[in-house]
This record gives structure tokens, C-alpha cells and sequence, in this order.
């Protein structure tokens, strides 16, 4: 079974990510609206011991210029948990803390710099962070990062799929954690869209080291050959998720976010496979392990339904519930059971693994993931160009079998002593 860490982990991500899936969340003219509360904490269980504080309540963060530019520059939002989990920002001095009022207007300037900059390649600098929830390190290379505040405040982000966001143009990316009173949690993020090399090592007060070391220095070119190799192949728009379509590439798209420029983009992409999903389970059983409360399901399709017990009925999903991984048959709601078979299930879509196994996630391992033609042919670019294959790629990436190794690129540890973050490969 998972350890104690990697159960809290999971549910904090969890709790979170099928709202990153739509991660540009209430655009405005600038930008996003993210004044989003702290992801809720767990409720306990009966018998279940509290933990003490085990994290202090600041933590240092070692950010490294890993690029050959000597404009890169660093930004931290967040809730800051020890003041009312109120929207804040590190100020350009890596200490201060940037608490916005609310502004009377939309798309307000921010009042203070909270640019910072990490000089020359091979600089390294260290920031101090308070406890934080839904927290995001921001990087930049080139140029700075424009953010705005609306009423609230809220936070008004950088956004990859509002042509109009400032900083559509700009080369950059974020990393995201929480750091609260058991842990610090993180993770690189793939999910909306992958662009600048990114590593994490954390080390742990007992000398415990954990690391991510993400992309290579020429990574985004190779997920870029091989999303165009894809889509020369079975003629979908792959290689439609690079941006700008054409000059020199600064990102590349989740096949998600396709859909805000071009809403038919998928359709149908994913119409068959499920169909063949369906036809399998209606003579066969599916059992998907809740890793929770609810212990294995089973069931099949019946009238056009897939039944799994105490989840209740899944619809066939479409090509936009999958990339979701929260809308149609994957919303949640109060029942706890469905809610815990929504992230395997939706995993498993997304890795294709349905026609190969009878139980998910625990019928698969790694290996097993994205051999189907039909597949999030992103996804498998992604973990496959990763140096170790770690990498948070679509919205519950974070599902493993029991006992399995961690493909989603986390780090985290009750007792953090350092946190490192290189940008830029290198």
C-alpha cells in the first residue's frame, strides 16, 4: 500500500487538479481571474492520529539560472495559510511579502515589483517563502511577466489561451507547490502546457533528497518533432498545439487547450476507442480500485451504461470529458465513491489502457501506458522526452497501482530543509 506521505500527497493533488484542466479560469482582458480558496484539507478519519507541526514556517527556496539567458525572472503567488490564506506575492527582493488590496477596478496594476531577477546563467539565489496553499513559482525568460488584480483581489495570471493576454508573446512556465504545516508538496506542471525545462530537488532536514529533473535543454524540439510525426500519421491536429504556429516555438499545448481556439479540433478523436471500451465491458468485468474507503468496484455496461456499484453510472464519455478529466461523466460530486473512481477511470482513458487490463489503475504498470494509436498522444511525448519520464501531463496524472512509482514528477517531505528549483535545462 502507499505510504502515509504519498496518500496525503495524492489527496492534496487530487483535491485540486481537475481544476487545473481548465486552469484559465474566468479570463479576463489580461489575463485569469484566480481567486480560487485553498485546496481543503482531507476530513479525518476515526482513530486517526493528528500530526504534529512538522514544517516551519518559513521555507528557503534555492532558485539556479540553468538557461544561457541573463534575463530570467522569478515570481511566487499563492495563499499565504498563516495570514487568512490571503492572494500574495514575493516581492523582487525574494523576502518581502506583497499582500494586494482590492482593487476598484478590473485589471488593476499590481502597487509593488515582484520580478525576480536571477542574473547572469549559473547565478543562484535564495528566496524565503511562508506557508503556502495553492501556491505557483513563475518563471520568465526574456521578458517580465505582466499581472493584474481585480476585485477581490484576485490575482489576475498569465494565460497560454487568451490572445489578448500580455504575456502571450513571452517565453514562460511555472512550477507549482503547497507548503503548509505537514509538508512541502510539488510538482512540475504539465498540464495546461509544457515550454521552459524545469528541475526540482528537495532535501529533507535529515539530508533526504528527492529530485525531478524534467526536460532536457532541447526538449520542447523534440516534443515538437514528434507531435508533428503524430499527426502526419493519423491526420489530427498534433501539431496544431505549438505555439506560435510558426517562427521560433515557445510552448506547446495541452490537447485541452486546442479547444479554446478551435472547439470541433477533437471531435470524434476519441469515439471509437470508447466504443470498444463499451463493447468489451458489457461481457466482461471491470473492477477499478478506489485506492479509498470504497475498496474494489466491479461492474459492466448495461444499457448503454457502465455500472460500478456504489459509484453509480458512467456515461460513455466524449472527446472533451477526456481531456478534462472533470466535465460529462467525470464531474464530481458528493458521492465519495464516484469521486474516487472518476480519477482512475479518467487516467486510464487517457493512457488507453482500458482494452489491455481488467482492473485500473492496479492492472497496469508504466509501461503498459499510450500503446494504443488512440491515445493522449501528448501525455506520451511528454513523459517520454522527460529525462527520467516524470512529468504532471494531464489532470490526474498522479494515479498509480498500488505501490507503484510516482510518473506525475512530485516531490515531497514532512521535515523540508531546501527546496531547489533550476530553469532552463541545462
Amino acid at each position: 500500500m502507499p505510504s502515509f506521505k504519498n496518500i496525503i500527497a495524492k489527496l492534496r493533488s487530487r483535491s485540486t487538479r481537475a481544476a487545473s484542466a481548465n486552469d484559465d479560469r474566468a479570463p479576463t482582458a489580461n489575463g485569469n481571474a484566480h481567486n480560487s480558496a485553498p485546496a481543503p484539507v482531507p476530513a479525518a478519519q476515526p482513530n486517526q492520529q493528528v500530526m504534529a507541526s512538522a514544517t516551519t514556517p518559513t521555507l528557503t527556496i534555492t532558485l539556479k539560472n540553468a538557461s544561457n539567458s541573463s534575463s530570467v525572472y522569478v515570481y511566487v503567488t499563492g495563499q499565504a495559510l498563516d495570514n487568512g490564506n490571503r492572494a500574495m506575492f514575493l516581492q523582487s527582493d525574494g523576502r518581502t511579502i506583497y499582500y494586494p488590496a482590492s482593487p476598484n477596478t478590473v485589471g488593476s496594476p499590481l502597487v509593488q515589483d515582484v520580478a525576480i531577477p536571477l542574473g547572469a546563467p549559473g547565478t543562484i539565489k535564495n528566496i524565503t517563502i511562508p506557508r503556502i496553499a495553492g501556491g505557483r513559482v513563475w518563471f520568465s525568460i526574456g521578458a517580465k511577466l505582466k499581472f493584474a488584480l481585480n476585485p477581490g483581489p484576485g490575482v489576475v495570471e498569465p494565460s497560454v489561451s487568451n490572445p489578448t493576454d500580455p504575456n502571450i508573446n513571452i517565453d514562460w512556465g511555472f512550477c507549482e507547490f503547497t507548503y503548509n504545516s505537514d509538508q512541502l508538496f510539488a510538482n512540475i506542471s504539465c498540464v495546461d502546457f509544457i515550454s521552459i525545462p524545469v528541475a526540482l530537488t528537495l532535501t529533507s532536514t535529515s539530508g533526504n533528497i528527492q529530485s525531478v529533473p524534467g526536460l532536457p535543454a532541447n526538449g520542447l524540439v523534440t516534443i515538437i518533432n514528434g507531435l508533428k510525426q503524430q499527426a502526419a500519421s493519423d491526420g489530427r491536429p498534433w501539431d496544431k498545439l505549438v505555439y506560435p504556429a510558426t517562427g521560433t516555438p515557445l510552448r506547446v499545448l495541452s490537447p485541452l487547450k486546442l479547444l479554446d481556439s478551435s472547439a470541433n479540433a477533437w471531435d470524434g478523436y476519441w469515439d471509437a476507442y470508447v466504443n470498444q471500451v463499451w463493447s468489451r465491458f458489457s461481457s466482461t468485468d471491470m473492477t477499478v480500485n478506489t485506492q479509498a474507503a470504497a475498496g474494489n468496484l466491479t461492474g459492466r455496461v448495461s444499457n448503454g451504461q457502465l455500472s460500478l456499484g456504489s459509484a453509480g453510472t458512467f456515461n460513455k464519455p466524449n472527446a472533451r470529458d477526456i481531456w478534462t478529466c472533470s466535465e460529462g461523466p467525470f464531474a464530481t460530486g458528493d458521492n465519495a465513491a464516484r469521486n474516487a473512481v472518476i480519477p482512475r477511470l479518467a487516467a486510464a482513458f487517457n493512457r488507453s489502457t482500458l482494452l489491455n487490463a481488467t482492473q485500473f489503475p492496479n492492472g497496469s504498470a508504466p509501461a503498459d501506458y499510450y500503446k494504443n494509436a488512440t491515445t493522449n498522444h501528448y501525455s506520451r511525448l511528454v513523459h517520454q522526452t522527460m529525462k527520467d519520464g516524470r512529468g504532471y501531463a494531464f489532470p490526474y496524472d498522479d494515479v498509480v497501482p498500488d505501490g507503484g512509482a510516482d510518473v506525475a514528477g512530485t516531490v515531497f517531505d514532512g521535515s523540508p530543509a531546501n527546496w531547489t528549483i533550476a530553469i532552463g535545462g541545462s
